[in-house]
């Protein structure tokens, strides 16, 4: 864990929660008393609840529905949503859609796997049965990438060596190029557009400090958001990077370890 003087925020004025390994169990739900402290918490008034994934927001939608969050950061940070509000948007051009199709293919090979997220729609050039995680993808709209009917503001590929995303990165200077812990999947934003991007610009909206803010989180791509936050909270199963960016490591995500960090914070999160 990270050493400084921060104090832990007293109120927190936003609660804010990657999905994967994070908010979710293995089994891709919400604790039941996560979530109901979660909603003492908003019923109380005393913190806003929003997500910050890498999921699309329509794909995020499929999990978070009890939860109905105030603020979305989805794809990774391109896209950033308080209520009705969209806040940020950061899609690739057709150009750079273009190129990251070409230069995939170029190290990969032509058969290589690769996904795009819009706000609405998950492109793919396979099978949804191929995926690793099938649930809330059932609905993806299978294409060659021929031609996409819309800018994406993410791309995934799955590259098999560490070589080819190093190739990747270097074809492809306007887009960042990040693995997935325990995965040969890598994402692509545009260059500088992360999670603790998609957090400076909510807290330029809502007039909040990042100061303001608990965030919790478990992979790489939590990292910057982590250590932009007040606070930042590791879950038990993170990768070491986030436990050493975080101000706290609770219990893993198959626990009810948010309720018991925010319970033991917040008295109108106790049952």
């Amino acid at each position: 864990m990270r050493e400084r003087d921060a104090v832990l925020p007293e109120p927190a004025k936003l609660l804010l929660f990657d999905l994967d390994d994070t908010l979710l169990r293995s089994d891709k739900t919400i604790s039941e008393r996560n979530l109901e402290a979660l909603r003492r918490i908003r019923q109380a008034g005393a913190a806003l609840v929003g997500v910050s994934t890498s999921r699309s927001e329509k794909n995020a939608a499929v999990f978070t529905q009890e939860l109905n969050p105030d603020v979305l950061i989805t794809s990774g940070g391109a896209h950033v949503r308080a209520g009705e509000r969209i806040i940020f948007h950061a899609p690739f051009t057709a150009a750079q859609t273009g190129s990251i199709i070409e230069a995939a293919r170029a190290v990969a090979g032509c058969d290589v796997l690769m996904d795009a997220d819009t706000p609405d729609t998950h492109y793919r050039n396979y099978p949804v049965t191929e995926h690793t995680v099938a649930v809330g993808f059932e609905d993806c709209v299978e294409t060659d990438f021929t031609r996409l009917p819309e800018d994406p503001l993410m791309f995934c590929v799955k590259l098999e060596e560490d070589a080819m995303a190093a190739a990747l990165r270097e074809s492809l200077p306007f887009a960042d190029v990040v693995r997935f812990v325990n995965s040969r999947w890598h994402k692509l934003t545009k260059k500088g557009v992360t999670k603790a991007v998609g957090v400076e610009k909510l807290c330029e909206a809502l007039r909040l400090s990042p100061r303001d803010i608990i965030a919790f989180g478990d992979d790489l791509a939590d990292v910057e958001m982590l250590s932009l936050a007040g606070w930042g909270v590791a879950m038990g199963n993170a990768v070491p990077e986030v436990k050493a960016a975080a101000d706290t490591v609770i219990g893993d995500n198959n626990s009810d370890a948010v309720a018991d960090f925010l319970e033991a914070l917040f008295p109108a999160a106790g049952r």
